[in-house]
């Protein structure tokens, strides 16, 4: 669906979804692109790193994201400053493809200071988010992108990190999705490259040579074929026991995380129904003279609670299909005449 402004917006019905985030947990309910996704057959790496880089890093990442270009391997990465921007450009530099994930709508540039970043984005790769066009970055929509970055990925390498980075939670989440890790080496008394030797000592795959990177993630990418896309690769540089432990810490983390969401759904699902019956059919009847008579009838569907397409498709009178539902929600939502509270579930304003 075309939204304006050249921004497209797919849903896990349609094809053009990308098959490797339907297997990730928390999969997005739905993306906006602005550009055009690559061809899903070739190789992917996200590059990430810390954004106060040194020449050092900005070196790597320079020099990984031109090697990634020239042997036609996308860069996904978030548009950050520092290692993010660095290793988009240069990939893009070197005629190869690059994919920003946003922590805010499309049609928004965040950091502004990446404008020449984002103009080329738009017209030489991509950039894509969860979050409906207008949406500003909010700090807590940075994580949840982080899902999407390492999840479009087949590999993940790190190339810069503190101690207590916030691209080490893209980490934990790429272990999740069952993506292999790669570090680079860092001095012992650098401290941006403390979260990257304390990976390795856990037992992440070290980047020594650009070429090896490129045939490990070749084979990685075979073998999780044959066992079907999402599924665990073997461990290929990851085969130490702190790095196993670190992704069954992960994958408990986000067990726990689902869980709870689940009970949060559960329970503002219940309270949205336990305040419908209390309504009388006065709700109906709210005035919607300002809403487009085709989204009428979804407009006034909705409630002060959030709720799923699907339970909003139940209250229509009318047949529609959850796909055509989510559509006109999202169309709403561009007009400030509803709120996508989280992927998939929306409100009244």
């Amino acid at each position: 669906m075309e939204t304006g402004n050249k921004i497209s917006f797919v849903t896990p019905l349609e094809a053009e979804y990308p098959e490797k985030l339907r297997h990730i947990p928390d999969a997005p309910g739905g993306l906006y692109i602005r550009g055009k996704l690559p061809v899903e057959t070739g190789l992917t790496v996200a590059v990430i790193g810390a954004r106060d880089c040194s020449d050092y890093g900005r070196y790597v990442a320079e020099e990984l994201g031109s090697f990634l270009g020239r042997n036609g391997v996308t860069v996904i990465s978030g548009m950050a400053r520092g290692i993010d921007g660095i290793s988009q450009w240069a990939a893009m530099e070197a005629g190869g493809f690059s994919i920003g994930v946003l922590g805010c709508g499309v049609d928004i540039c965040y950091p502004a200071g990446n404008r020449a970043l984002f103009d080329r984005l738009l017209e030489e790769g991509a950039v894509l988010s969860e979050y409906p066009p207008g949406t500003p970055p909010r700090a807590m929509n940075f994580p949840a992108r982080n899902r999407i970055v390492s999840g479009l990925a087949d590999a993940v390498v790190v190339v810069e990190a503190r101690s207590k980075s916030g691209t080490l939670i893209t980490v934990d989440m790429a272990l999740e999705q069952g993506r292999e890790v790669f570090v680079v080496p860092g001095r012992v008394t650098d401290r941006l490259s403390d979260g990257c030797n304390r990976l390795i000592k856990q037992g992440a795959g070290i980047l020594l040579s650009m070429e090896e990177l490129l045939e490990e993630i070749e084979e990685l990418k075979v073998r999780t074929e044959e066992r079907g896309i999402g599924s665990m690769p073997e461990k290929a540089g990851s085969s130490q026991a702190h790095m196993e432990k670190r992704r069954r810490q992960s994958t408990e983390k986000g067990q726990s995380t689902e869980k709870g969401q689940s009970t949060e759904k559960g329970q503002s699902t219940e309270k949205g129904q336990n305040a419908k019956k209390s309504q009388s059919s006065e709700w109906s009847r709210e005035d919607a003279s300002g809403v487009a008579p085709e989204l009428r009838e979804i407009y006034q569907a909705l409630d002060f609670y959030p709720c799923s397409v699907e339970q909003i498709v139940a209250r229509l009178p009318g047949r529609i299909s959850q796909r055509q539902a989510a559509l006109q929600l999202i169309q709403l939502c561009m007009e400030n005449k509803a709120i996508q509270v989280s992927p998939g579930y929306f409100k009244s304003p």
